[in-house]
């Protein structure tokens, strides 16, 4: 890359690829989630560099298979080695049984050992030393989410004076949740050593601008907008909200592929005659399925009617199998629905068909065109990206969206969504109830209102509008790698 352009440099606690043993080979399969959807479409084929925990222990045996990944990727892999105990302390403890349940408002949930905030400190100073290796002066390094938050401190630390930013994709609390934290004024002060932060929504960015009121003095706060200054000893931290979205183009031309359409058509002979009610989660108790299963049940018994007439394709992605917690999680889903079709399951008809395992991206679209209703009522989440991807695949524009009010994408979606309280079953099955009966010109001039917004407010939109905030530059400041080889290509030939 030519010099007098910088890399975008990335971290996050996983690579956005999935490295796995079958007997005495490995293999490579892209990962999937929120952060890998919305960054690795616009990270591709630019010579960048990501870093992250490859998901194995075994990082001798993946060398060739990381060069292989990077070649693929237009950008460079580098592995963090974490052991085995690290990640019990590090990742399964202080990130997933304190921040992740803290952030969640599920207090109750969380578990305030203090050997997990060593290890969260210990893996956070790892990510920074090989940063200091793998980076250049003129980088943009770019901090992801709630397992590194403590990354910029350790930077600075070590006198790194690269511009540093760092994203927030899960909700930060209100202040009354976040003082249970043991670490609170630790984890602010680590905070403000980025020169950006961002969050996912306004609601969000008020609250963690509360708690730096209330923890730290000598905070000045300046400007107005989805961005404002924090000063604090003489630095300028800002502080802005970015709500993230997808590549709605992709999602858009794949639904309309053959493949995706033979896959739909399969769909509809399975389902013959019923209206699809679809909820795709992945398994974790803050998406509220149980909640939303009650609403089913609700829904079935007082309008016996629609019995027959509609079907809920529940999908549940396996997550974090050997913690208790979700093992019983997983445990309690499957009984209620075993419950509610053995309550109303009929001759040619079961209401609730229940799929346990990750989807294909073929597959995945496939529901999404074919579902008439996505049903998304986590009890708090960050954005949700399933509600802005069945819309960009809702290529017939005749599906209706029920939305918690607790997600991030609340805030967009709300005049053309069925907003509810997810803990409110009556609520949630009313409002199935409504997107059923809703006549078809309200429907269409719905998702036409939503799939334009997505559109418009897509993930590029997002890129460019955080970069623009941290360094006055937008995406084309980091050119694909073709445009750089002719450049440099048509430089040597004059």
């Amino acid at each position: 890359m030519n010099n007098s352009v910088e890399r975008l440099v990335i971290a996050s606690n996983r690579l956005p690829f999935i490295f796995k043993k079958s007997g005495n080979n490995w293999k490579i399969e892209a990962g999937s989630g929120g952060l890998v959807t919305a960054l690795a479409p616009v990270l591709k084929d630019r010579g960048g560099l990501w870093v992250g925990w490859p998901g194995t222990f075994e990082l001798s045996s993946i060398s060739g298979l990381l060069k292989t990944a990077s070649k693929k990727a237009g950008y460079t892999l580098k592995s963090v080695q974490i052991t085995e105990e690290e990640i019990q302390q590090y990742y399964l403890g202080f990130s997933n049984e304190v921040i992740w349940p803290l952030f969640h408002d599920l207090q109750s949930y969380c578990n305030f050992d203090p050997d997990y905030w060593t290890f969260y400190k210990s893996i956070n100073k790892r990510f920074a030393l090989i940063l200091k290796k793998a980076t250049k002066p003129k980088d943009f390094i770019w901090i992801h989410d709630y397992h590194l938050m403590c990354v910029a401190q350790s930077l600075r630390e070590i006198n790194i004076k690269n511009k540093l930013a760092f994203y927030l994709h899960i909700p930060f609390p209100p202040l009354d949740i976040f003082s249970k934290l043991p670490w609170r004024t630790e984890i602010l002060f680590s905070l403000l050593n980025y020169d950006l932060i961002g969050f996912q929504s306004i609601r969000d960015r008020n609250n963690f601008i509360q708690c730096l009121k209330t923890f730290i003095k000598g905070l000045k706060l300046k400007g107005k907008g989805h961005v404002i200054n924090a000063i604090i000893n003489d630095r300028i931290v800002k502080i802005g909200s970015f709500p993230i979205s997808i590549d709605y183009k992709e999602f858009s031309s794949l639904a309309k592929s053959k493949a995706v359409a033979d896959q739909a058509w399969f769909i509809h002979e399975d389902i013959p005659n019923n209206k699809i009610i679809l909820g795709i989660d992945r398994l974790d108790y803050t998406k509220g399925i149980t909640y939303r299963l009650r609403a089913f049940q609700k829904l079935l018994s007082t309008h016996p009617e629609l019995h027959r007439k509609l079907t809920l394709i529940q999908v549940l992605v396996p997550s974090r199998r050997n913690i208790p917690m979700y093992q019983e999680l997983k445990l309690e889903i499957e009984q209620l629905v075993s419950e509610i079709n053995g309550q109303y399951t009929r001759s040619g008809w079961v209401p609730i068909h229940y799929i346990y395992r990750s989807l294909s991206r073929k597959e995945l679209l496939a529901y999404y065109r074919t579902a008439e209703i996505a049903l998304i009522t986590p009890l708090k989440d960050g954005m949700n990206l399933i509600a802005k991807e069945y819309c960009a695949s809702n290529i017939e524009k005749t599906g209706s969206v029920i939305l918690s009010e607790f997600a991030g994408a609340a805030a967009q979606m709300g005049e053309n969504v069925l907003l509810v309280n997810p803990y409110n079953i009556d609520e949630v099955a009313g409002a199935i109830y409504t997107a059923i009966t809703m006549d078809l010109k309200t429907r269409k001039n719905r998702m036409i209102k939503l799939q334009k917004s997505i559109q418009k407010y897509d993930i590029y939109w997002w890129l460019n509008s955080f970069l623009n905030a941290a360094m006055a530059v937008k995406l084309d400041k980091f050119p694909k790698l073709e445009k750089i080889k002719s450049t440099n290509k048509l430089n040597k030939n004059n």
